[in-house]
This record gives structure tokens, C-alpha cells and sequence, in this order.
């Protein structure tokens, strides 16, 4: 039996100023006291379509799905703090996406059909744009942590340019996941 690769599709963050925003952010939720387990800045993505554990001959039917999908380059707006599933109950921050949302729901729609046609159950959670800066493992200073929160609910991130659609490996470390890329799919520019 072959090794199962555990792996999901998403949009790297692929500025630097981007990921020097979102450590600066992360450090005030820190600063709240909250009991937090802040997400890598290198490892912050919009995922797409997690996939699970699956097998290598899947990944490669996964890539010929990806192919499959049309989609242009366009601009993301990161924008603003929210949580799930609710403030009163937080699990996950994250930061939203005020520009491009449309786009990336597109791009999960073309995927969707394609990635059930290869063996996937339909996405019971459906598609929600964000990127996870951290998650939350208990209550301790929920208070001080909502305000925080609250503080950066309009706080810009910045906008970077969405080209490249990955399907990465994920390998779960004590010390966090570490990510790879397997296949990419580039965005189809404009001709003439």
C-alpha cells in the first residue's frame, strides 16, 4: 500500500509585507494574553478545498482537475479580523478578504464537481474566504482577546495578486505543519 499524502488546494500569501502585517497583528492577539496558537506567517494561505489523506494516484487525478479549471489573475484585498464560529465561542482568528472573495469562490466552484468526479464528498462546510492566523485553545482572557479583535476588525492587511493555485502536501510537526508544494497551476493570462 502507498503512502497517503495529506494535502489540500490553496493561494500562497506571496508578499512580504503581507506576512510582516499579519506577524505584527498576531503579536497584539498575543499581547491580549490569550491562550493562542498562532499559524506561521510563512504558512498563512487561503485554502481553497482542504482534501484529507489521500493517495498518490489521487494527488495526480487532483492535478488534472486543477488544469481544468479557468481562471485570470486578480487582485485579494486582505481586510479586517473575524472569528468561527462566533465571537462568543472563538476556535479560529482570522483575516478576511474584502477583494477577490468572487474570484476564489469561482475558482472553488469549477473545482468542486471536478474533485467529486474523482472520489471527493461534496464540501459540507462549502467555501467561507479567509486565512487563519491562529486558533484559539481555550477561554483564557476571551474578554481581552475580543476587544483586540474588535480593535483590528478594519485593520488592511494589503492586496497582493492571486496566480498561482497549489495543491500542497501538509505534515503535521509538534512544532506546527510544515507545507509543500506538489503542483501548480498557473492563471490564464490575457492574449492581445
Amino acid at each position: 500500500m502507498s503512502e497517503m499524502i495529506r494535502s489540500f488546494l490553496a493561494f500562497d500569501i506571496a508578499n512580504e509585507e503581507i506576512l510582516q502585517r499579519f506577524a505584527e497583528v498576531q503579536e497584539r492577539l498575543i499581547r491580549s494574553g490569550a491562550d493562542l496558537k498562532i499559524v506561521n506567517p510563512q504558512n498563512i494561505h487561503i485554502t481553497i478545498r482542504f482534501l484529507g489523506n489521500v493517495s498518490p494516484n489521487t494527488i495526480e487525478q487532483v492535478y488534472e482537475a486543477m488544469k481544468e479549471v479557468p481562471f485570470k489573475p486578480y487582485k485579494i484585498m486582505i481586510k479586517g479580523l473575524g472569528t468561527f464560529p462566533s465571537l462568543e465561542y472563538i476556535r479560529i482568528v482570522w483575516a478576511g478578504i474584502e477583494k477577490g472573495a468572487k474570484q476564489l469562490k469561482d475558482v472553488f466552484d469549477h473545482l468542486e464537481p471536478r474533485l467529486q468526479r474523482v472520489g471527493f464528498k461534496p464540501d459540507r462546510k462549502g467555501f467561507s474566504p479567509h486565512l487563519t492566523i491562529a486558533r484559539v485553545r481555550s477561554a483564557r482572557y476571551k474578554a481581552r482577546l475580543v476587544q483586540c479583535i474588535k480593535e483590528l476588525e478594519n485593520y488592511e492587511f494589503g492586496e497582493f495578486g492571486a496566480c498561482i493555485l497549489r495543491l500542497k502536501r501538509s505534515i503535521l510537526k509538534p512544532a506546527g505543519p510544515i507545507y509543500s508544494t506538489i503542483h501548480e497551476v498557473k492563471a490564464i493570462e490575457n492574449k492581445g
